[in-house]
């Protein structure tokens, strides 16, 4: 059960609570509560089911960003084997924010790459709070290069709050970092999957966002801006969030209906951060299946079909 608790899931808590309470008080004093166990239990699916179908955008926001969500380190162990970690861009240094490495996933080697946010402060300072510097998507688009190099598949992991916008990134090049992974990711000749697993926030998730096949989990968010921001800009306050999340269509069920992504993770019941077993189950099996429909298809072909589906995107008509 999670230590960090979001207020509509309270009543759930609370009812998981009173079941645990039964169950020692069944054991402890011999007494057969099963049936009425059983209602509860009961009870708290319907209850889940009511309140994760009916969330908000806000509340999607609030479970992105929950502290037991699993992080990319944690998909990479629960998903493949053999994982090696590189480290560094070979320019200036090596970005705790930002992880990867080659992977043996199912079949077949992959590189792994994503944004790495801590669990505790420590954690977090380490890690930058998951706002990757430069050197962090150099040193990715190095790994990246090194796949295509040995045709190996591309898979990224976005969670991330943003790219860090302090004055040492500037002066190092942040936006030139971001841009020029974004020119080579549209010509990289391998398959590239990306997965939005929880923030997905402006150039920083970007950054290592250019795919042939865009996924992204069912809690997760994705944006130019985070709420709060958006908000401080346009009225001046951070008061007015949850109206800035409602009109950005930030979810990953508004994002499907505009063509940004391409296809919609489920999550357990409850989201990722309440079953990491399952959530890391159920993307593996998608993620399968993605790598095996793009393996199929020649490089010149994905590079093509990738460009395409990015200059596609933005063009409406009335």
């Amino acid at each position: 059960m999670s230590k960090f608790v979001l207020d509509f899931e309270k009543p759930i808590i609370e009812l998981e609570q009173k079941i645990e309470e039964m169950r020692r008080f069944a054991n402890s004093g011999g007494v057969d509560l099963s049936e009425e166990i059983r209602k509860l239990e009961s009870k708290v699916e319907e209850l889940k089911k009511n309140i994760y179908s009916n969330l908000t955008r806000w509340q999607k926001v609030q479970i992105a960003r929950h502290p037991d969500r699993p992080y990319p380190l944690d998909y990479i162990y629960l998903m493949m084997s053999d994982f090696i970690e590189l480290h560094g861009d070979r320019y200036f240094g090596d970005d705790k924010a930002m992880i990867g490495g080659f992977a043996r996933f199912e079949n077949r080697t992959v590189m792994v790459i994503g944004t790495q946010k801590g669990r505790d402060t420590k954690s977090n300072l380490y890690r930058n709070f998951g706002m990757p510097h430069p050197e962090g998507y150099r040193k990715a688009l190095r790994l990246m290069k090194l796949a295509e190099k040995f045709g190996k598949p591309v898979i990224t992991l976005i969670d991330t709050p943003g790219a860090y916008p302090g004055i040492g990134a500037e002066e190092r090049g942040q936006a030139e970092a971001i841009a020029r992974n974004l020119f080579e990711m549209a010509r990289l000749e391998v398959p590239i999957v990306v997965v939005i697993i929880g923030e997905g926030a402006s150039g920083g998730a970007l950054g290592i966002g250019v795919g042939d096949r865009v996924l992204m989990l069912e809690h997760a968010w994705y944006s130019v801006i985070a709420p709060e921001s958006c908000s401080s800009i346009l009225w001046r306050s951070w008061d007015y969030k949850e109206q800035a999340a409602e009109q950005l269509k930030l979810t990953a069920q508004d994002l499907i209906k505009l063509g940004v992504i391409d296809r919609i993770v489920p999550e357990p019941l409850g989201g990722a951060h309440r079953d990491h077993k399952e959530a890391a189950r159920i993307l593996k099996e998608i993620l399968i299946e993605e790598l095996e429909e793009l393996s199929k298809i020649k490089p010149k072909k994905l590079v093509e079909m990738r460009i395409q589906k990015y200059r596609k995107m933005g063009f409406w008509e009335e």
